[in-house]
């Protein structure tokens, strides 16, 4: 039924990258949800038991947390809750990518806006969508026009040299690399048009294995200098703090 949250964790050399923000939000989803807080205790004995049984220079650890066994339907059971910590092996992204829009819409207003829930199809169906376009993202609008997310990563986009990236009442998730990045480079958070897209001076995706990574094209749209100039200082500056501070 999708009934449950996660989390995806970087793990760098058998250490998990930013792991109590993560936790937090963990937290904040689960509550969302209406389920009980989870153990965070049990959850970095979980991930610490993980990382050592399976040592890969850069990982994707997953951190799945859901409401249990139920009955068939949409009811919760009463058997309590599940946690199930995995590992993969990964490869640091390449620098740029080329990203779509697609036709349909962020609800800003839903009950599971902001919550990092298991219910992913719709993210599932852009992101085949973004494939068949030679892109690896799919941005999505709101229900009011305006700029959101993408499937699994936040947008900024760079006017007149400010980063600028959408509020969270525009329906977005909290990304954890988002607030480091709007932290340690001062974007501003704007209520954007979707049309932005087609006029900003550079654009940019962050997500926790993406960490920064230019645009080079959006649609039809070539965007041939990525990264630009004010993307490529945000590039290394999250480097450079990232390498400097494994839980910031």
């Amino acid at each position: 039924m999708g009934d449950g949250i996660f989390e995806t964790v970087k793990a760098v050399a058998g250490r998990p990258f930013a792991l109590t923000r993560h936790l937090d939000r963990l937290t904040r989803s689960a509550r969302g949800l209406g389920l009980p807080d989870p153990d965070l205790d049990e959850v970095r004995r979980a991930c610490a038991a993980v990382l050592e049984a399976n040592p890969v220079p850069l990982g994707r650890l997953r951190l799945t947390y859901t409401g249990g066994h139920g009955p068939l339907g949409s009811d919760r059971g009463d058997k309590g809750p599940t946690l199930v910590v995995a590992l993969g092996e990964t490869v640091r992204r390449p620098d740029t990518t080329a990203v779509v829009t697609v036709p349909w819409t962020r609800n800003e207003r839903g009950a599971l806006t902001g919550l990092k829930t298991t219910s992913y199809a719709e993210n599932v169906v852009a992101l085949a969508r973004a494939h068949e376009h030679g892109a690896t993202e799919a941005l999505f609008g709101n229900t009011v026009g305006a700029l959101c997310e993408g499937t699994g990563s936040n947008v900024f986009v760079v006017l007149d040299g400010e980063i600028h990236t959408p509020p969270l009442h525009s329906g977005c998730l909290a990304g954890i690399t988002r607030r480091l990045v709007a932290e340690w480079t001062g974007a501003k958070e704007t209520d954007l048009p979707l049309d932005v897209l087609r006029e900003a001076d550079e654009i940019f995706l962050t997500s926790t294995l993406r960490d920064v990574q230019a645009v080079h094209r959006v649609d039809d749209r070539e965007l041939s200098a990525a990264p630009g100039p004010v993307t490529a200082k945000a590039m290394r500056i999250f480097d450079e703090r990232s390498a400097a501070d494994i839980d910031p």
